[in-house]
C-alpha cells in the first residue's frame, strides 16, 4: 500500500498519483475518460456545497460526500473554491485516500 510523506511537495504528489495510477491499473485511462471523470467529480462538489450552505436542497438519495472529499477529487481544478471555503486542500486529499485504500480495485 503506498503512503505519502508527511511534508510533501507538489512533485511527490504528482509523484504519489502517478504510482497510484499505476497501481490500481488506472493508468491505461485515456484522456477524454479522466475528463468525464473529472466533470462527475465537478457535480458532486456543486451539490456538497449546496448542502453545506442550504441554498438549495438536495436530494438526499444522490450520491455525493463533503466539501472537504469532493475537492480532494479535483484538488488541481479547485485551489480558488477551496481558498474560499478555507479548507486544508492536502489534508483532504490525505482523507480521500484513507477512505480509497479501504475500496476493492477491480
Amino acid at each position: 500500500m503506498l503512503t505519502l510523506n508527511s511534508d510533501p511537495t507538489l512533485k511527490d504528489l504528482q509523484d504519489y498519483v502517478r504510482r497510484l495510477e499505476a497501481e490500481r491499473n488506472f493508468d491505461k485511462e485515456d484522456v477524454l475518460q479522466k475528463c468525464l471523470l473529472l466533470g462527475e467529480e465537478v457535480g458532486e462538489l456543486y451539490k456538497a456545497i449546496r448542502k453545506k450552505s442550504k441554498i438549495i436542497k438536495v436530494d438526499h438519495k444522490s450520491s455525493f460526500g463533503s466539501v472537504e472529499e469532493e475537492l480532494a477529487d479535483i484538488i488541481i481544478y479547485i485551489c480558488a473554491i477551496a481558498n474560499r471555503f478555507n479548507i486544508d486542500l492536502e489534508q483532504s486529499f490525505r482523507e480521500k485516500e484513507e477512505l480509497n485504500k479501504k475500496r476493492a480495485w477491480e
